[in-house]
C-alpha cells in the first residue's frame, strides 16, 4: 500500500479549496487561540475569532467524507479577567453552518505550568471537540480499549447475590449495573477524558501537542490506507504520526519555515523493520523485512 504525504503552504482558506470534496477520513487540528501566535498566524481577536473561523470550517465540511469525524483542540482565552465565550458562540455557528456536534473530548494535562493568579487556577486542561457530517460515522472503539485494572482482582474476587443481577440505583437514578458483567474481561472502553503530558519548546514549535494525541484518535476513526488532514499542521505531529500509522496525510500551514520543516521530515527515506517470527530447522529465527513508507 502506498502512502502519501500532501503539504500546502499558504492560508488553508484557500488553500483547503485545492483539495478534492468528501476525500478525508479525519482531520485533526489545533488552530491559532484568540490573540495567541501573532507573530506567525496574525492573531484573531476574540471577538472575531468566528467570522475569522467559519470560512475555514466551511471547507473543512466540503472536504471531509460524510463518515469522517473532524477533532477541534481549543480553549476559551481570558479576556478582561473572564473567560471568553467565542468557543461556545462557534459551537453554535457551526451547528447552523451543518456540523453535528457529537462529543466533546477533554485533554488533561498532566504536566501544566505551575502558576498563581489572583482569581483563578492553573490551566490543565483543554477542550478537544468532536464534529461529525452525520450521525454514523466510522469509529473503531476496540482500537482504543484499556486495561480492566487491579481493581478487578479483589472486587470481582467474591461476589453477592446482588452483584449477579442487575441492580437498580440506591439514589432512584434510573441507572443499575450488573458487577458480574465485568468477570472475565480485561479490557474496557475509556472514557472521555485523555491524560496525556504536553511537549513544549522541543519542537520549533510554541503549542505542540503530545504525538499520543493525535494517534488516539486516529486509531478511534480511521484504518491504514486512510487520510489524515491537519490545516494548521505547524511542526507537524499529526502529519508523522499519520505517516507512522500508515495513513495518508495532507498539512497546511501559513509558516514557509513549518512548512519547510515537514517536508524535509517526511521525506526522509521511513524504513520500518518489522520482526517476523519464523521457524527453519526446529530454531525460531528472526527476519528483518523492509517496508517503504
Amino acid at each position: 500500500m502506498k502512502i502519501t504525504v500532501d503539504l500546502y503552504f499558504g492560508d488553508c482558506k484557500e488553500e483547503l479549496k485545492k483539495i478534492e470534496s468528501n476525500s478525508v477520513n479525519l482531520i485533526v487540528t489545533s488552530p491559532p487561540y484568540a490573540d495567541q501566535r501573532k507573530s506567525i498566524y496574525g492573531g484573531v481577536h476574540p471577538d472575531r475569532y468566528v467570522e475569522w473561523f467559519l470560512p475555514i470550517s466551511e471547507q473543512l465540511l466540503r472536504v471531509l467524507k460524510p463518515t469522517g469525524t473532524f477533532i477541534l483542540n481549543i480553549k476559551e482565552k481570558v479576556h478582561n479577567s473572564e473567560r471568553h465565550t467565542y468557543v461556545l458562540e462557534l459551537i453554535l455557528a457551526m451547528r447552523k453552518q451543518g456540523w453535528l456536534w457529537t462529543e466533546e473530548f477533554i485533554w488533561h494535562k498532566k504536566n501544566c505550568y505551575p502558576g498563581k493568579w489572583p482569581n483563578r487556577f492553573r490551566d490543565s486542561w483543554e477542550r478537544l471537540l468532536q464534529f461529525n457530517k452525520n450521525k454514523k460515522f466510522d469509529m473503531y472503539q476496540e482500537a482504543v480499549m484499556v486495561p480492566m485494572g487491579d481493581w478487578t482482582r479483589t472486587r470481582l474476587k467474591n461476589l453477592s447475590k446482588m452483584d449477579k443481577t442487575r441492580a437498580d440505583s440506591r439514589v432512584g437514578s434510573g441507572f443499575g449495573k450488573n458487577i458480574s458483567n465485568w468477570l472475565k474481561r480485561d479490557k474496557a472502553y475509556p472514557t472521555n477524558v485523555l491524560h496525556m503530558a504536553t511537549e513544549c519548546g522541543n519542537k520549533n514549535h510554541s503549542a505542540t501537542f503530545p504525538e499520543s494525541l493525535p494517534e488516539w484518535f486516529i486509531k478511534l476513526f480511521t484504518k491504514e490506507g486512510d487520510t489524515i488532514l491537519d490545516p494548521f499542521m505547524g511542526s507537524g505531529t499529526t502529519i508523522r504520526v499519520a505517516q507512522r500509522m500508515r495513513r495518508n496525510a495532507i498539512g497546511i500551514d501559513i509558516s514557509s519555515e513549518y512548512h519547510e520543516m515537514v517536508k524535509n521530515q517526511t521525506q526522509r527515506p521511513a524504513l520500518l523493520y518489522l520482526l517476523e517470527s519464523t521457524k527453519k530447522y526446529g530454531k525460531t529465527e528472526s527476519k528483518r523485512r523492509h517496508a517503504v513508507r
